[in-house]
């Protein structure tokens, strides 16, 4: 089981932003932006190694190294999750054209975890296998189209704070590799300045990996 703490309203600091942002008809957002995967590709590739899930054990990584990505809600409080170790992606049928819902844990080492990720992936039959939970991160993909702006479907469970993370096909600019990119927060926790900070990590995972 995962471990959280739940946060002392009282004494923390966030608790007017918190609190404001919660009454709003929809408290969550999106962002997206471009991440320079040059290098991070070439790598990826002369390993042989699946693209998707690599990127995914990237940008979970990240975002668990930002505070503010792994605030949840759990019985109406705020928690702060000590670590988000549940990942929900997507995986299209190419035969029936569908998409299915998979659920891994999340691995500290990126091959390990796409082996293990893939194997799951592959074997699952059911497309969707029950409820996710709060501590995941979700991730989906439109590795067909290049966008600029993407927006979610609202299941309108207004303390749904799970991340969820995008991205499309990538560029080719000035010899560099651009992958459009974007990422739904809730505002009750996650501003502007903690999306940067989420993306200057893992840019900086990208280019080290």
């Amino acid at each position: 089981m995962q471990e959280y703490d739940v946060v002392d309203l009282k004494n923390w600091e966030r608790k007017m932003h918190y609190e404001i942002f919660r009454q709003y008809e929809n408290p969550r957002y999106d962002i997206s932006f471009e991440l320079d995967i040059t290098s991070f590709y070439q790598k990826i590739k002369s390993q042989n190694l699946s693209f998707t899930l690599s990127f995914i054990h990237a940008v979970a990584t990240a975002a668990n190294e930002i505070e503010a990505f792994r605030y949840r809600f759990e019985d109406g409080q705020p928690v702060l999750y000590h670590k988000i170790s549940g990942i929900s992606f997507t995986y299209l049928n190419f035969n029936t054209e569908l998409m299915k819902n998979v659920v891994v844990e999340l691995k500290d080492d990126s091959y390990e975890f796409v082996l293990y990720a893939k194997k799951i992936a592959q074997e699952q039959k059911a497309y969707f296998t029950g409820p996710l939970g709060n501590g995941i991160y979700q991730f989906s993909c439109i590795p067909w189209i290049s966008y600029t702006h993407i927006s979610h479907t609202d299941s309108g469970k207004k303390d749904n704070a799970v991340p969820i993370f995008d991205w499309g096909k990538y560029v080719e600019r000035d010899g560099r590799k651009l992958l459009p990119f974007s990422v739904q927060v809730h505002h009750s926790f996650v501003d502007g300045i903690h999306i940067e900070k989420f993306a200057e990590r893992l840019q900086q995972h990208l280019n080290e990996n």
